[in-house]
């Protein structure tokens, strides 16, 4: 599960750093370097042939639908990462959300990182065209973790109230949300909770566990704009990110 961190600048100058360990974003990117390539993946036992169970995407408006042919589906539907996580799992969100005639969605989801790898004749065109023209096969996402190069950020107060600028990470060796158990969801905990705890001075903070946080502090959140509630949105109940709800989620 990718951990989503924020950071939150307000209208009253207050900076603070945010980390939800939630549901997670459906979003569909993949630009860590991978040691190994994974195999072709394993096979699927089916009953009925691909034609059969190849889905209803006439009227649907997402970017999985606009290249996910019959043909392509009987290429990759038999086929499963090492976790187990296959290309129905993949695409269902997508299926029972057609998207909007104005807002075309991403349509699909990776259950872990080998996802990309081996649904790639899928992923890989649904990237480039939700990214702009990024090719995974031919680019290299440019990564840059200087902080010191971000400047500015104070705004005119008599039209900006607060804004937030949210980034989302993912732990190697574990399953992204749509596929994760709840022992991966609580090691995610654990190794996010480590991490931001060896933060220092104004990057210090406080982890509070959904689960466990007292009605004062929960009260102390919600006045402070922070608390979330549990995911309702079709696009990620369909795509079970929103599972064991709230076991192992909380803000730092």
């Amino acid at each position: 599960m990718a951990g989503r961190f924020a950071r939150v600048l307000s209208g009253n100058r207050r900076v603070g750093i945010l980390s939800l360990i939630g549901a997670g974003s459906l979003t569909v990117g993949f630009f860590l370097n991978r040691e190994q390539n994974v195999n072709a993946g394993a096979n699927v036992r089916r009953i009925y042939p691909a034609s059969a169970e190849y889905p209803d995407l006439r009227k649907h408006n997402n970017c999985m639908a606009s290249h996910l042919t019959p043909a392509l589906y009987s290429k990759l539907c038999d086929k499963a990462t090492p976790n187990g996580y296959t290309l129905d799992e993949a695409i269902q969100t997508g299926v029972d959300n057609p998207g909007h005639p104005f807002i075309k969605t991403v349509g699909m989801v990776a259950g872990d990182e080998e996802s990309y790898e081996v649904f790639a004749d899928l992923y890989n065109p649904v990237i480039k065209e939700r990214h702009n023209g990024y090719d995974p096969c031919t680019m290299k996402h440019p990564t840059d973790l200087d902080a010191s190069k971000i400047k500015g950020g104070l705004f005119d107060e008599n039209y900006v109230l607060s804004s937030r600028v949210r980034t989302g990470r993912s732990i190697r060796g574990l399953s992204l949300p749509p596929a994760c158990t709840r022992a991966e969801r609580r090691e995610v905990e654990r190794v996010v909770i480590d991490a931001l705890g060896g933060l220092k001075e104004d990057l210090a903070g406080k982890y509070y566990s959904l689960s466990q946080m007292t009605e004062q502090e929960q009260q102390q959140l919600i006045d402070d704009h922070f608390l979330f509630d549990k995911p309702v949105s079709p696009l990620l109940t369909c795509a079970g990110m929103a599972r064991d709800w709230p076991d192992a989620r909380g803000i730092w």
